[in-house]
């Protein structure tokens, strides 16, 4: 199973409103070089959102993003989720995530969740919500006594300090929102999106 992390140097964190957004988002995201699109599960559109892109956009791996509940996992998974990430996780959600056949994130923000998850031999996590829970520091200073860990960063992440965690050896990819700025999507204004899609996706040859 090709880990989450492996997708891309960058994951793009959306939120979608009105489904009708959802294919030509995706589809200015994939043509800028990010394929990967995490679509949060944090609106009544975001499953509507989930089926249109793997219907319609061959070339996005979209993932489901916000999953808090093994029903959550199954509806996700049944719409055309090819990934999963979770803020946090428990023992019933991390047993849903790993039998549906997916990749899966399961979210951490300390040293011991992150030797719990290991335990269970999940090495791949998100680190949410990265900039709040320590940053980059952290994250580096947890690189030595647990090497095997990977992580993905959410929360709070600019296309500046995204090149600080990228450089990390325990970092495979970041989460971010960077390049979906309100009044782009607001004004539909793909050509943007697709813009900052390329900076951003441009961000691991730099480190």
């Amino acid at each position: 199973m090709t880990s989450v992390l492996d997708l891309a140097p960058v994951i793009p964190v959306v939120v979608i409103d009105d489904a009708a957004d959802a294919v030509p988002l995706a589809r200015a995201l994939v043509a800028g070089g990010l394929p990967a699109i995490e679509v949060t599960l944090r609106t009544p559109a975001a499953r509507e959102a989930i089926r249109a892109i793997a219907a319609e956009v061959p070339d996005a791996v979209v993932g489901a993003g916000t999953v808090l509940t093994a029903g959550a996992v199954t509806d996700s998974v049944t719409a055309g989720a090819r990934f999963l990430v979770s803020p946090g996780w428990t023992d019933t959600l991390l047993t849903a995530m790993r039998d549906s056949g997916v990749p899966f994130l399961p979210g951490v923000s300390t040293a011991s969740e992150v030797v719990a998850l290991l335990e269970r031999g999940v090495s791949g996590m998100k680190f949410f919500p990265a900039e709040a829970a320590g940053g980059t520091a952290y994250l580096a200073s947890l690189a030595g006594p647990l090497p095997q860990a990977r992580f993905c960063p959410t929360g709070g992440i600019t296309a500046a300090k995204a090149v600080s965690y990228l450089a990390l050896p325990n970092v495979g990819c970041v989460g971010g929102t960077w390049m979906l700025p309100p009044g782009a999507l607001a004004s539909k204004d793909w050509a943007r999106v697709e813009s900052l899609a390329r900076e951003a996706a441009a961000l691991r040859t730099t480190v």
